[in-house]
């Protein structure tokens, strides 16, 4: 099962982050294998993190939640919240698969919550070559569809955010993504 794990930071808390970064990628180093794309969301100067995503196969629900609540940071009370879905990867493949290679400032983590469409789960964004990772947020049942979560590389943010129709959505919110884990 696939699932999307986005951790989101408490404000202040960028000094907490830096001092558990080597556990933080020790921990995430036991998750190597299962990993479809991870890394950092960082605020507009482009280095104050802002969360943390992992997206990544796992056995079951309770596997993410241990993987999602047992991660060093939000031990330590680095994380606000956590927003953790089931997912599907509607590319089939891991971002290390991307043309684009890790380089790069121009990506972005675009998540569509409160999903408005039919029952069905919206397919990836047609026509988008800048796509790292693309798949919509089920329910823990995997039965429901609860939004979309993208990862783009776009011009800008508003060319990130129209990856998705705005209307089929509650709320549309886009963050500078950056590729993580150990170079």
């Amino acid at each position: 099962m696939e699932f999307f794990c986005y951790h989101r930071d408490r404000p202040g808390s960028a000094a907490l982050r830096e001092r558990l970064n080597d556990e933080h990628l020790a921990y995430m180093d036991g998750f190597a294998s299962r990993m479809i794309a991870r890394g950092p969301t960082m605020a507009d100067d482009g280095r104050t993190p802002t969360g943390s995503v992992h997206i990544l196969d796992l056995p079951n629900p309770e596997a993410a939640r241990a993987f999602a609540f047992d991660e060093p940071n939000y031990q330590a009370g680095a994380y606000r919240d956590v927003l953790l879905r089931r997912w599907h990867n509607t590319l089939g493949r891991t971002m290390w698969d991307f043309a684009g290679g890790p380089d790069g400032d121009d990506r972005y983590l675009v998540l569509g919550l409160g999903w408005r469409g039919s029952g069905e789960a919206p397919a990836a964004p047609a026509g988008q070559e800048g796509l790292v990772a693309a798949g919509p947020l089920l329910s823990d049942d995997g039965a429901a569809v609860l939004g979309t979560a993208v990862l783009v590389e776009a011009a800008g943010a508003v060319e990130a955010r129209d990856v998705l129709v705005a209307d089929r959505y509650a709320v549309v919110e886009v963050h500078h993504w950056y590729f993580g884990g150990r170079p």
